[in-house]
């Protein structure tokens, strides 16, 4: 081997070693994902408005992070392009544009562009309106479950991945990556804060 390889080698090396970090931080989940650069992967651009507008209303930063503090919009348009066969996707997209149509028919506007106290009339008046998923038992609805509305099953997931994001998960509720002994009956005093699983 010459010199001139050898050099051009340990370039190579160099340069890669130094492009790799770069790389893989393109790669990354949505987790790394900003906001300002964030592209649907299912949503067009107004439905992916609509649902940060939306999980922002019902998950709003307090004293802890808030629903797009932890990309709660992103994870629900990559689980809906992911996860959602083509009808339930196209339900889905329908009834973002019909819920925005009901709210431009009695407001003028689309969700997203609504007041905070409109936005909390849209959704007080739909949770009052809609069925609610019947209590369950190990994953079971106890008893007949009515049909679901979409606002309630948007809310749902949007809770459910709030709740179920490593933020939240590590810093809010109570986490313990190795649990000890199984203590059955303790006084609720001492359980504490929610835990996270």
């Amino acid at each position: 081997m010459n010199r001139r390889n050898a050099l051009r080698r340990t370039a190579l090396l160099a340069g890669s070693a130094v492009a790799t970090p770069t790389l893989l931080s393109l790669l990354q989940s949505c987790k790394e994902q900003k906001r300002v650069d964030w592209v649907p992967q299912f949503l067009n651009q107004d439905q992916a408005v609509f649902l940060a507008s939306f999980v922002d209303t019902i998950l709003p930063r307090t004293e802890t992070p808030g629903a797009l503090d932890v990309k709660v919009d992103i994870f629900m348009d990559l689980m809906y392009a992911k996860a959602y066969d083509q009808s339930a996707q196209e339900y889905v997209k329908a009834e973002i544009d019909k819920f925005n149509a009901a709210c431009k028919d009695e407001y003028g506007s689309v969700f997203a562009d609504l007041s905070e106290e409109d936005k909390t009339a849209v959704l007080k008046k739909a949770e009052a309106e809609t069925a609610k998923f019947n209590p369950g038992v190990w994953g079971t609805a106890v008893g007949e479950q009515k049909p679901v509305a979409f606002y309630r099953q948007l809310k749902s997931m949007a809770l459910w991945a709030y709740f179920s994001s490593e933020e939240v998960g590590k810093n809010i509720l109570s986490y313990d990556p190795i649990p000890g002994e199984y203590l059955g009956c303790i006084p609720l005093s001492d359980v504490g804060n929610t835990w996270s699983l």
